[in-house]
């Protein structure tokens, strides 16, 4: 797959651009069920992308399948229900994991045992992130497997009338908003398995969702110490980097200890920031940093200018 992911677009100054690196041609499909009930909000974005835009409207879809499909209906809260409750007791082994990794950082500065203490910690916070996604992948696949949802009747006509449109366009534009809804609905209507040779542009959030795994992060709160925290896996239209837009908010890139443990934290993944303007493009596993992305490193550096 070839592709462009953005950051935050509230300048609203490079989709034009990455459609036009995309170098393809006709309407673009459109996702804003990041929006929730503001998706039908998108009368800019067909100026934004220089084309003709078509709106799957996914979150409507969704919300018209719960509607008809009641025993659907009811599984999938449940399920939903219990993913909140596995986030939620994942955040705290993680937390307090977080919380003894910083203790002993601390303790161990300049000591011999400081780089072992360092790799203990670190593979004790990874082993946590894999054992969260494995299980709720596990829970993911008892639930299709129990309901399967894309032979459900009114999930199969949705599907057909997505693929239609998606036959008649060259790309498809994920646009941001909440996270999870995302997920919840590219998911819902297995939207990667109806793709064909689409370029994709995505940004914010939906550069987020996009990749290998989904990680929610802000390390710069109010108040605090913050912890990124995965999700759970991606759609996996590309692999190799992990987005993480909007980062004057959400990270401290002044912080070379903070950005060595993400990167390590991530690794293989790429973590990149992207700003307002900020995009990366790729195609097949081959990824090109525009002038002024950053890449974070496991040195605690950061870089631009980059090629992976």
């Amino acid at each position: 797959m070839k592709g462009v992911l953005l950051g935050p677009q509230q300048l609203k100054v490079s989709l034009g651009d990455a459609v036009s690196a995309l170098g393809r041609e006709g309407p673009i499909a459109l996702v804003t069920c990041g929006w929730q009930e503001r998706e039908d909000n998108d009368e800019d974005l067909p100026g934004q992308l220089g084309r003709k835009t078509i709106n799957l409207k996914l979150y409507e879809r969704g919300e018209q399948v719960l509607a008809a499909d009641k025993s659907f209906a009811r599984a999938h809260r449940a399920r939903q229900d219990q993913l909140r409750q596995i986030q939620e007791f994942y955040r705290l082994r993680l937390e307090r994991t977080f919380d003894a990794a910083l203790d002993i950082a601390r303790k161990s500065a300049g000591t011999d045992l400081e780089a072992d203490e360092l790799r203990l910690s670190m593979e004790q916070i990874r082993r946590i992130d894999q054992e969260h996604l494995e299980r709720v992948s596990s829970l993911r696949e008892a639930y299709e497997l129990q309901l399967r949802p894309m032979e459900r009747p009114v999930i199969a006509k949705h599907r057909a009338e997505l693929k239609k449109i998606l036959d008649s366009v060259g790309i498809l534009a994920i646009a941001g908003g909440h996270v999870a809804v995302l997920m919840n609905r590219l998911r819902m209507f297995g939207l990667k398995d109806l793709l064909d040779d689409q370029a994709l542009v995505a940004w914010s959030g939906g550069a987020m969702v996009t990749g290998e795994r989904v990680v929610l992060f802000h390390e710069s709160p109010p108040e605090g110490f913050g912890i990124s925290e995965v999700l759970e896996q991606g759609i996996g239209l590309h692999a190799g980097v992990l987005p993480l837009p909007n980062p004057r908010l959400r990270l401290k890139l002044d912080e070379p200890l903070r950005v060595g443990w993400l990167s390590k934290r991530y690794a293989p993944s790429k973590c990149v920031a992207m700003d307002q303007g900020d995009f990366v493009l790729f195609e097949d596993n081959r990824w090109f940093g525009e002038e002024g992305t950053v890449l974070l490193k496991e040195d605690g550096t950061v870089g631009t200018g980059w090629t992976h």
